[in-house]
C-alpha cells in the first residue's frame, strides 16, 4: 500500500513538470496572468420628499416618515464638502438626499402660510384669504400635537386656523397640524327640502335683524348690508358668485337666517349663526356655521321628545355633543368644509323647533363630553327603546367594533341598574352580567323573548314586544333585497358552495324550504340567518341586513298594546324569533316574535327615560350604557372631569366606522 501511494505522488509530480515545460514552449506563457482591475463603487442614493425633521445635532438627523421615526448620520456635502449640520433645520418639512445611508443634502420648506381652513379634497385645500391651493403630488401631513402621526387633508379642522401649510412653487406640500383647537363652532351642511340630497337648485334668505352678505375673491373681498326681512335669492348664476362662496351674517350674535327654500317638519327653518352658500357644478351646497351648543338646541329635540325627564334629556345632550365633537374632529363632508349634514345619516338638525326642557338640558351639561378608559372620545351610539337587554358593536361587522369595549350587551333593569350604581358610588363591585351571553343560545333567547319581565325598565313600552307576520312570501321580493345588500357588501350575504360559504352574485332564487336563525349575537340578536332554496343556500349576516332581508315591505308590525305600525322597510330590531309556515316542502310565510327598536348597541333612550323616572341621575345612566367611561367638560382648562374624579385627558376619536348614532326608522 504505501508503494502505492509513493508511486502515485511521483506520477502527479511529473504531470506538474510536464505541464511548465508545455507552458514555456507558448511564447508569453511563462508572464503571470494580471489581477482585475477594482469594480468602481457605485453609490446608493436615497431621496425622501417632504419629511419631518423631528431633530438634527452634530451627529445625524432624526425624521419622521410614512408613519415612523428614522436617524441617519451625515455625509459629506456635495458643494461644501462640510457636513449638513444645521440647529435651525429641526421641526422643519424637508426633502433629504440620502447617500450610502448617510444624509448628504437637505432641502428644507422654509415658506408656511396659517389661515383658516374652508375646505379640502384630494386636489387642494381652501384657505380664508389665499382662496384653494393645490396639493402636491407627495404632499405629506403631521399632526404635531399629543402622538406624533401622519395625517391627510380630511383630518383638517374645517372653521379653523390651528394648522400651517407649507409651500413650494405655491403647491402645499406640507401639512402641519400644529395643535388641537377647542372646537366652539360646528359646520352643518342643509340638505334641500326632504333631505332628498345636498344640492339646492337655489337658496332664498332672509334674516330677522339686519345682515351683511360677504362674497367676492379673496383679493377683493365685498361687503354688502341689508335690513331685517329683506329677502335674497341666490342661484348659480347669481353675480354674488364672484368666486365660489357668499356669506350672510347677521348684524348680531342673537339674530336668526331663515332659509325660505327649504322646508322641514316644523315649517320653514331658521338659523343661528351664519349661512355659507358655495357654488359647485352641481347645484348650491348650504352650509350653516353656528356654536355647538345652539345646535344642540335643534338637535336634542329632534332626537329626544322634550317633555321626557331632565335627567333623560341631559345624557341625550351628551351623547350628541360628543357624536357632534367626534364628527367636528374628522369632518364627513371635507371638500365643502362641513363636519356632517341635518339629516338622520348623522344628527337630525332643526327638524323640530327649540323646546325651554331640551335648551336647559344643553346648558346644565355645557360642554360635557363622554370620553373612554383610554381618554379617546366614546362612540355614543343610541336608539329607541330595548327588549330587556341590548347588544355590543360587533353587530356592525366592522374592524374596530372588537375595540369598543365599552359598549356592551347589558340587562335593562332595576336589579342590575341597583348593582352597577352601588359599585359607581364604592358600595362594592358591579356583578359580571352574563345574560348577554347566555341569549346567544337559542333556546334561551326563545324563552326570554316571549316573557315579559316586570323588573326591565321597558316593559310596559309598546315597542318591548312586537309580533310580525308574513302571510305570502314573495321570493323575488327577497330576491331583490339580496341583491341589494350583496351590492352593498360583498362579505355579508354569502352563498354555500362546494362545501363552504363563498361571495358570488346571486343572479336568481328558487322556491325557499327553510328560513332559520342559524348563529346569534350577544344579547341574543341575530346575527347570521340561512335560507334555503332548493340546492341554494345563502348565509345573510349582520342584524341591519337580516331586518332588510326579511321585512316585506307590506305587513305590520302589532305592537305590545295591539296596535299596528305603517309597513317598513326594515323590521323594527334584530331581537326576535322565526316560525315558518310549510306548504309542499316549500315556505309560503313567517311569523317573528320579537322586542325593542333600533339596533341595541349604546343607550336605549326610552331605557334612559324610563331610568330617570325611577330616580337616576344622568350621570347614572351614561356610565351604565357607556361602562367604564368618564365625563368632561371640553373647554374647561385643565380638562378636568365635572360628573367623575377619575377622567382621563382628551384624546383622538374612536373611529368605530361611520354609522349613525341613532336609529329612527
Amino acid at each position: 500500500m504505501k508503494v502505492f501511494v509513493c508511486l502515485l505522488g511521483f506520477l502527479l509530480l511529473v504531470i506538474l513538470a510536464a505541464g511548465r515545460f508545455f507552458m514555456l514552449l507558448i511564447p508569453g506563457g511563462d508572464e503571470e496572468v494580471p489581477e482585475p482591475a477594482p469594480t468602481p463603487h457605485i453609490p446608493v442614493v436615497q431621496t425622501f420628499a417632504n419629511v419631518w425633521i423631528m431633530e438634527a445635532d452634530e451627529e445625524g438627523i432624526l425624521i419622521f416618515r410614512d408613519g415612523a421615526s428614522e436617524r441617519y448620520p451625515w455625509g459629506i456635502f456635495e458643494d461644501t464638502k462640510e457636513k449638513p449640520y444645521d440647529p435651525s433645520l429641526r421641526e422643519q418639512v424637508a426633502d433629504i438626499v440620502l447617500t450610502d445611508g448617510r444624509v448628504t443634502q437637505v432641502d428644507a420648506k422654509t415658506e408656511k402660510i396659517n389661515g383658516k381652513i374652508l375646505s379640502a379634497d384630494d386636489k387642494a385645500i381652501e384657505v380664508e384669504g389665499y382662496g384653494r391651493l393645490p396639493l402636491s403630488a407627495d404632499c405629506r401631513g403631521y399632526r404635531l400635537y399629543d402622538a406624533l402621526e401622519m395625517c391627510t387633508a380630511r383630518d383638517l379642522h374645517f372653521g379653523y386656523s390651528d394648522t400651517d401649510l407649507c409651500l413650494e412653487a405655491g403647491e402645499i406640500c406640507g401639512i402641519l397640524m400644529v395643535k388641537e383647537p377647542v372646537m366652539e363652532y360646528i359646520r352643518v351642511l342643509l340638505k334641500n327640502s326632504g333631505y332628498e340630497g345636498i344640492f339646492h337648485e337655489k337658496a332664498a334668505l332672509t334674516c330677522d335683524t339686519g345682515f351683511s352678505v360677504v362674497y367676492g375673491s379673496y383679493d377683493d373681498m365685498r361687503q354688502e348690508s341689508h335690513a331685517a326681512g329683506e329677502t335674497l335669492e341666490f342661484e348659480c348664476d347669481s353675480a354674488y358668485f364672484l368666486s365660489g362662496r357668499i356669506r350672510i351674517v347677521p348684524d348680531v350674535l342673537t339674530g336668526k337666517v331663515t332659509l325660505e327654500s327649504c322646508s322641514r317638519s316644523q315649517g320653514t327653518p331658521a338659523y343661528r349663526g351664519q349661512i355659507e352658500l358655495l357654488k359647485t357644478e352641481d347645484g348650491i351646497v348650504v352650509v350653516n356655521e353656528v356654536l355647538l351648543e345652539e345646535y344642540l338646541y335643534s338637535v336634542v329635540p329632534s332626537e329626544m321628545p322634550s317633555g321626557y325627564p331632565a335627567e333623560a334629556l341631559k345624557t341625550q345632550a351628551v351623547c350628541a355633543r360628543t357624536y357632534a365633537y367626534g364628527r367636528m374632529e374628522h369632518a364627513a363632508y371635507p371638500q365643502y368644509g362641513a363636519h356632517l349634514d341635518d339629516s338622520t345619516s348623522f344628527q337630525v338638525y332643526n327638524n323640530i323647533l327649540e323646546q325651554e326642557s331640551t335648551t336647559t338640558a344643553v346648558k346644565d351639561t355645557y360642554g360635557q363630553l363622554l370620553f373612554t378608559r383610554e381618554g379617546r372620545l366614546a362612540e355614543t351610539y343610541y336608539y329607541s327603546t330595548s327588549c330587556g337587554v341590548g347588544s355590543d358593536a360587533n353587530v356592525w361587522k366592522t374592524e374596530s367594533a372588537p375595540k369598543l369595549t365599552y359598549l356592551r350587551a347589558k340587562p335593562l333593569n332595576q336589579k342590575a341598574m341597583t348593582a352597577a350604581v352601588a359599585a359607581m358610588n364604592g358600595n362594592g363591585e358591579a356583578p359580571a352580567e352574563s345574560l348577554g351571553e347566555e341569549l346567544r343560545e337559542e333556546e334561551a333567547f326563545a324563552e326570554f323573548i316571549r316573557t315579559k319581565n316586570p323588573d326591565d325598565f321597558e316593559s310596559e313600552e309598546n315597542w318591548y314586544r312586537w309580533t310580525y307576520q308574513v302571510e305570502e312570501i314573495h321570493t323575488e321580493h327577497i330576491l331583490e333585497r339580496l341583491q341589494q345588500r350583496y351590492s352593498a357588501n360583498e362579505q355579508l350575504v354569502l352563498t354555500w358552495e362546494d362545501g363552504e360559504y363563498v361571495s358570488r352574485p346571486i343572479e336568481n332564487l328558487s322556491d325557499i324550504t327553510n328560513i332559520y336563525i342559524e348563529k346569534r349575537g350577544s344579547g341574543g340578536v341575530a346575527d347570521e340567518l340561512v335560507i334555503e332554496a332548493g340546492k341554494q343556500k345563502i348565509k345573510v349576516i349582520s342584524e341591519h341586513y337580516i331586518r332588510s332581508v326579511l321585512s316585506d315591505g307590506v305587513s305590520k308590525a302589532v305592537l305590545q298594546d295591539g296596535s299596528e305600525t305603517a309597513a317598513m322597510n326594515l323590521l323594527p330590531s334584530g331581537f326576535f324569533t322565526i316560525m315558518t309556515s310549510i306548504k309542499n316542502g316549500n315556505v309560503v310565510g313567517y311569523n317573528l316574535y320579537g322586542g325593542g327598536f333600533g339596533h341595541g348597541v349604546g343607550m336605549s333612550q326610552n331605557g334612559a327615560r324610563d331610568m330617570a323616572e325611577s330616580g337616576y341621575s344622568a350621570m347614572e345612566i351614561l356610565l351604565y350604557f357607556y361602562e367604564n367611561c368618564s365625563i368632561e367638560n371640553i373647554y374647561e382648562r385643565p380638562q378636568e372631569s365635572v360628573m367623575r374624579p377619575d377622567s382621563r385627558a382628551k384624546g383622538a376619536v374612536d373611529t368605530a366606522a361611520s354609522f349613525i348614532a341613532r336609529e329612527y326608522i
